[in-house]
């Protein structure tokens, strides 16, 4: 990416400044009390649950990520502000996505809302989406527009390359993939979003945590970087590191090593040292104790990568040991039972 220069450098500043400026006049979350929604009944399990729900609804209609960033502001903003029942849960996200799109999406990207509640599978009937939109505009006084962390992603992300241009090369090549990946975070943030104890923090926040954990892991002078963001940004570094920790914790958790639909090629020189193996361990989603910045100093390079994807392909999910030939229909057999020969394929989050 070219370098924007310092003219372009002061406009990103004040595009932040005003993201900043309308998050503090908007940003507003539920609060949890007792397991739920306080005030509701609506626990953190059926928010994630209709927010990751919302996800797939974004690729099923070929939105933008943007629109479900925003889909997402608007129904924490609801649900902060009235007192919903869970039986309307999904019919009010269901509405924020849709007011969300007619701000983001072009029309014929949208259709008609008919066509997307048919497309949806839901039994909202056309009237009560148009009763709920009118609800969340009322109760929203009309202005959603709020800023969300993909838009911090964007802005953060393009104050990097405009700031601190060599960080766009910095371990490209030991690693054989571009550093900086704004679809990366955009991916993470997502996520992210979903957890009601994340959802706590501020979209900038979130992305500038998501972002400094990329910073740490490429280059030693990650701290300077950092702190320029961080001035930038206005954020207290105590909330801040709370933030951090957690999102590490939370990405630790999932599978971020593969792009989401990896392919997997089989490599035949390599057959001889596989056969040597005598131990088959899932690679598995990492322990909520390891760190993310270890997951590549650790084994023998390119080696041990071909062999974390291949155990992936075939045995996640399942720690078998092989004790010679005898072993082998067991494995075959408990392979078969409790693991698709497949790797699970997720579409894209775009």
């Amino acid at each position: 990416m070219k370098n924007p220069g310092a003219a372009e450098n002061q406009r990103l500043v004040a595009l932040l400044e005003d993201a900043l400026g309308r998050e503090m006049r908007l940003w507003k979350v539920p609060v949890f009390k007792n397991s739920c929604i306080q005030g509701t009944d609506i626990t953190p399990f059926q928010l994630q649950d209709v927010i990751l729900w919302l996800g797939e609804m974004c690729r099923l209609f070929n939105f933008c990520q943007e629109t479900f960033a925003l889909g997402v502001c608007v129904l924490n903003r609801l649900l902060a502000t009235v007192k919903a029942s869970p039986k309307y849960l999904k019919c009010i996200a269901f509405t924020s996505l849709i007011l969300s799109a007619k701000i983001n999406e072009e029309d014929e990207v949208i259709g008609s809302v008919k066509g997307l509640v048919v497309q949806s599978g839901c039994n909202f009937s056309t009237a009560e989406i148009l009763r709920m939109e009118r609800i969340i505009l009322d109760k929203l006084s009309w202005d959603l527009y709020t800023a969300t962390p993909i838009d911090f992603i964007h802005i953060f992300h393009a104050l990097l390359i405009s700031g601190h241009p060599h960080l766009s090369s910095v371990g490209a090549h030991s690693q054989k993939r571009p550093c900086l990946q704004a679809a990366l975070w955009t991916r993470q943030v997502q996520h992210c979003m979903a957890c009601h104890q994340l959802s706590q923090f501020k979209g900038s926040t979130l992305a500038l945590a998501i972002i400094t954990l990329e910073l740490e892991r490429l280059t030693p002078d990650w701290f300077s970087v950092f702190t320029d963001l961080l001035k930038k940004a206005q954020i207290q570094s105590m909330e801040f590191i709370h933030c951090k920790e957690m999102v590490d914790e939370y990405l630790t958790s999932l599978e971020f090593s593969l792009p989401a639909n990896a392919v997997y090629i089989f490599d035949s020189t390599k057959m001889t040292k596989l056969q040597d193996e005598v131990s088959w361990e899932p690679a598995g989603k990492p322990g909520l104790g390891q760190s993310r910045r270890g997951k590549g100093s650790q084994g023998e390079g390119d080696t041990d990568k071909f062999y974390d994807g291949f155990r992936c392909l075939y045995n996640e999910g399942l720690a078998l040991e092989v004790d010679g030939d005898s072993d082998t229909n067991i494995l075959h057999e408990a392979h078969q039972k409790n693991v698709s020969p497949c790797p699970p394929l997720h579409p894209a989050v775009s």
